[in-house]
C-alpha cells in the first residue's frame, strides 16, 4: 500500500487528539486553578529489519500553559488564591503528596480541611479545626479559630496551611487531575516539599481557569481543518491506487 496512506494516517490520528486535548482545556475553562494542558508533536521514526523507511508523528502533552488566570473575589474566608509557581499540597489515598492552586477549602463532616474531596496539608500533616468554628486565613496561612460564642479574646491557632514552589519543569500533570513532582525533583528535593514560609496566600480569592475559550474554539476549528486535510490526502492515495490497478488490468 502507498505510504502516503500511513503517514496521512498517523497526522489523522495525531489532529484527533490534539482536538481531544482542546476539547479538555474547553470543558475546564470554568475550573478553578485549571492549568491549560498543552500538545507538542514528537517525531517517531519506523524501525524495520534494515533501513528506516519514514518518519511518523506522534502527541505528547508534557507541559502546561502556566500562566496566571484571572483572581476573582468572593469574601469566603476559606477560598485561598496563590501567586505564580506556588502549591497547595494535599495528601492522597496511598498517603503521597499532590498539588493543586485550587484554593477552594471545604471542611468536612471531621473538621478535616480539604480540597476537592483530600484532606489538605499543613506544615506538620492534615489539617483539622474544631466543628462549628470560624476560621480565618492569614497571609503566612496561618489558621485561626474562634468557637461559636466564645469570647472574641479566645480566638486560637490551629493550623499553618502548607505552601510549596515548585516550576513548571519540577512538576507535571497527573492522570488524577493534581499535579506532581517529577522523577527528577523527588530524587532532588524528597518526596514531600517542605513548607515555605515566604510563599504568601490571599484569602477571600479564587484563581480563574487560565483558558482562552476565544483560543480554544479557534483551535477546535484549526485541528478540524487538519484532519479534513488528511483525510483528503488518504482519498486521494485510495484514487490513485484504483487507477493505477485498472491500467494494470489493461494491459
Amino acid at each position: 500500500m502507498d505510504r502516503v496512506i500511513y503517514t496521512a494516517m498517523s497526522a489523522a490520528s495525531q489532529a484527533l487528539n490534539q482536538q481531544a486535548i482542546t476539547s479538555h482545556n474547553l470543558a475546564n475553562v470554568s475550573t478553578t486553578g485549571f492549568r491549560a494542558q498543552l500538545a507538542t508533536m514528537k517525531a517517531v521514526p519506523i524501525q524495520g529489519n534494515s533501513m528506516t523507511t519514514r518518519t511518523l508523528v506522534t502527541t505528547t502533552t508534557p507541559l502546561f500553559d502556566s500562566s496566571m488566570g484571572a483572581l476573582n473575589y468572593t469574601g469566603r474566608e476559606l477560598d485561598v488564591a496563590l501567586m505564580e509557581d506556588h502549591w497547595l499540597a494535599i495528601q492522597l489515598p496511598d498517603g503521597s503528596e499532590a498539588y493543586t492552586r485550587n484554593g477552594n477549602i471545604v471542611v468536612d463532616e471531621n473538621g478535616t480541611l480539604t480540597i476537592e474531596g483530600y484532606p489538605l496539608l499543613g506544615d506538620s500533616g492534615v489539617l483539622t479545626i474544631p466543628l462549628h468554628a470560624n476560621v480565618s486565613i492569614s497571609t503566612d496561612g496561618t489558621l485561626s479559630s474562634l468557637g461559636a460564642g466564645d469570647d472574641p479574646t479566645t480566638i486560637a491557632q490551629v493550623g499553618k496551611i502548607k505552601r510549596v514552589q515548585l516550576l513548571p519543569n519540577e512538576i507535571v500533570r497527573g492522570d488524577d487531575g493534581f499535579f506532581h513532582s517529577t522523577e527528577t525533583t523527588k530524587n532532588l528535593r524528597g518526596a514531600n516539599l517542605p513548607d515555605n514560609p515566604n510563599i504568601k496566600l490571599m484569602s477571600g480569592v479564587l484563581e480563574g481557569s487560565n483558558v482562552n475559550p476565544v483560543s480554544a474554539m479557534v483551535d477546535l476549528i484549526s485541528h478540524s481543518r487538519k484532519f479534513e486535510m488528511q483525510m483528503k490526502g488518504i482519498m486521494t492515495a485510495d484514487e490513485n491506487a484504483q487507477k493505477a490497478n485498472q491500467i494494470l488490468s489493461l494491459t
